[in-house]
């Protein structure tokens, strides 16, 4: 088959014939259609999260059951699927209890094993981790729900409870921020896109944004209570850094909840938060993780109701070499705007 591999990190990933994988007894080998490029494809092949080299990444992905190993029971060949980004083993304690997605045991295609920048990729524990999708939802706009949008989507309800009404504030219009603006808005929300970018912030306004403030202009958190009224219901950081965290915190009202989906990574993983308001105030502080395939009909639902529009997000729709040259053009300025999607069969 052909997959976008490399063999040192940071090396320039190429397109080359590699064997089929096995499909493991409990797994199901999946002939992926479309398959995203994120910025956590990136991370590891520059070795911030260490790979077994040579190595194949991708981890959102669509595609179609080519085969079931023997201990699959709710998935068959010819199944139209896409499945999380962490997948559970199927058989501890979280897993059965619905939380696979922090599964001890994960795995994560494109991480742990080869991923999805190729004709075919493995998932293991399928009858725990395949999502079927429904006829109306098409490879490309389903490869978009991986990672961006179902981390969001867990993000804004599990843990924001989000709902009609709801004062939401995103810091960070990047991929799961837009995402979370899009999900939010279909849900009801008010949303106060915070962004340096102008370009960010009209993307957050044409995707459903009520309010934007550009953080080099003002002080975030001020603005956003001003914008408001008093102070928003849920803040979501889609960032990651000590400053972004600690203006969400800012920016609550009392009793507000603050939901972590940005990596705090090196030393940021060790950043201070506003701790003294967070006790006066009775503030809760979340982190979230991904979403497991039990969760996705709901997410699922919106799509097909036609209230959120996930291809909205994707810019550019390229072959395998594309994704391959989309993956090193995050280094810099040159990275595409929107999300990049390859239509790889």
């Amino acid at each position: 088959m052909r997959a976008v591999v490399y063999s040192a990190s940071g090396e320039r990933p190429l397109v080359r014939e590699v064997p089929v994988p096995q499909c493991p007894p409990d797994g199901a080998l999946v002939r992926v259609e479309a398959t995203g490029v994120c910025r956590s494809d990136w991370h590891a092949w520059r070795g911030h999260d260490p790979v077994r080299l040579p190595h194949i990444p991708g981890h959102e992905f669509a595609g179609v059951v080519a085969a079931v190993g023997s201990g699959v029971r709710r998935f068959g060949q010819g199944d139209r699927v896409t499945a999380p980004f962490v997948n559970g083993c199927g058989k501890c304690s979280w897993c059965l209890a619905g939380n696979a997605h922090v599964c001890p045991d994960q795995t994560q295609p494109g991480f742990t094993h080869a991923g999805s920048f190729a004709e075919y990729v493995v998932v293991r524990a399928a009858d725990v981790n395949l999502v079927a999708l429904p006829e109306s939802v098409d490879a490309l706009a389903a490869a978009s729900l991986g990672c961006r949008f179902a981390t969001a989507f867990r993000a804004v309800t599990a843990h924001g409870e989000v709902g009609e009404g709801t004062e939401l504030a995103v810091f960070g219009c990047g991929g799961v921020g837009l995402s979370t603006v899009m999900i939010a808005t279909a849900l009801g929300a008010r949303v106060t896109a915070v962004d340096v970018s102008e370009a960010a912030l009209e993307r957050a306004r044409a995707l459903g944004g009520v309010h934007t403030v550009n953080a080099v202009e003002s002080d975030p958190a001020d603005a956003v209570v001003h914008a408001t009224a008093g102070g928003a219901h849920v803040t979501v950081d889609a960032i990651g850094s000590p400053a972004t965290a600690h203006a969400a915190i800012r920016s609550l009202r009392r009793r507000g909840t603050h939901v972590q989906v940005g990596l705090m990574l090196g030393e940021n993983a060790e950043a201070p938060l506003p701790w003294g308001r967070v006790i006066a105030w009775e503030l809760r502080v979340l982190g979230s993780h991904g979403m497991p395939a039990v969760d996705y009909p709901a997410l699922l639902d919106l799509v097909r109701d036609g209230r959120l529009h996930p291809e909205r997000l994707i810019g550019d729709v390229v072959d395998l070499q594309g994704a391959a040259d989309a993956l090193v053009a995050m280094d810099g300025s040159q990275a595409a705007p929107g999300m990049v999607v390859a239509r790889v069969s």
